[in-house]
């Protein structure tokens, strides 16, 4: 029995026991890494240098790649470094860190996904509003909102997770700092507070996902009343990217945080926690940029443009 005044650090998950699986595994999140920075990278330098992407979609795209960045550079670092030089340890105020910028932005990506569902809506479904409903302060109002209600959330979670005492060691069954592991080692009664928390995000959670449904709902009866087949191609073009984004964000952040304890297992919690904190920010760009015509286009433009610079 340990108590968590006298933790100074936990252990982290170990991806791999031989040192050329490990060094292997270094190589996959490099360039798992090195794929969201260009994709987000290039994604926000194209609709901040191109003006006719100054529009509610974009803005919140960009939003959106700034979440990615943040969220990737917050997790994938710390499990290179731990793969590259053969450790386990994160400080107790390192993996405090760790989950309050991790919770900060996954939490800001799921408002900003609502929001970017809100925007499709009025554009299919209500195009002759859309310059009221979603005027420039109208959406910077509401960017900003998804950025305070997830430093708010992520700060609630984060002194709660860690006001707990911990009473089972200090092993974490995971690459990063993550609430259901920690809640693991706490006591048993002591984590019902943080469980009723957990309980709430997710009915707040299901709420935004009604929302999808029905906003998608009526995207699709529109859609599919559009009389040309170009207009329907061009309406699911930038309607489909988002909602693949959607579901595989929501599926598997919802099963890690309230799957029962029964079903967990080292390989399920990794693979769970890969998929929605490590592949979303390294395939969204590509998902959004294959889909979008006037996003190909402007970072065709910019690419070629630096090219012919250098």
């Amino acid at each position: 029995m340990s108590n968590s005044s006298s933790i100074r650090h936990f252990l982290l998950l170990a991806l791999a026991d031989t040192r050329q699986l490990q060094l292997l595994h270094f190589c996959l999140l490099l360039g798992i890494s090195l794929a969201a920075l260009l994709g987000n990278g290039l994604i926000i330098s194209a609709v901040a240098r191109g003006h006719h992407l100054h529009t509610p979609m974009f803005f919140f795209l960009l939003n959106l790649a700034l979440t990615d960045l943040g969220s990737i550079c917050t997790t994938v670092p710390k499990a290179m470094h731990n793969s590259l030089w053969d450790t386990r340890t994160i400080s107790y105020t390192g993996c405090a860190a760790q989950l309050f910028f991790f919770m900060f932005f996954i939490s800001a990506e799921f408002s900003l996904l609502t929001i970017m569902c809100y925007d499709r809506y009025v554009s299919i479904c209500k195009p002759l509003h859309h310059g009221t409903l979603l005027g420039s302060r109208a959406c910077a109002n509401m960017a900003a909102a998804a950025w305070a209600s997830a430093f708010l959330y992520s700060l609630l979670h984060t002194a709660n997770t860690f006001s707990l005492p911990l009473c089972h060691g200090n092993a974490l069954g995971q690459f990063f700092g993550e609430v259901p592991q920690i809640l693991k080692l706490s006591c048993s009664q002591s984590s019902l507070r943080e469980l009723g928390l957990i309980a709430v995000s997710a009915c707040l959670g299901l709420g935004c996902f009604a929302f999808i449904v029905f906003s998608y709902v009526q995207i699709f009866r529109a859609v599919l009343r559009i009389p040309s087949e170009q207009g329907q191609h061009k309406a699911f073009s930038t309607c489909l990217p988002h909602l693949a984004v959607v579901s595989l964000f929501l599926s598997t952040g919802t099963f890690t945080y309230l799957k029962p304890s029964s079903m967990s297992s080292p390989s399920l919690d990794l693979a769970l926690s890969v998929l929605y904190s490590v592949v979303p920010p390294a395939l969204n760009p590509l998902m959004y940029s294959l889909r979008n015509q006037e996003l190909k286009a402007s970072l065709w433009k910019m690419m070629t443009g630096w090219f012919q610079k250098h």
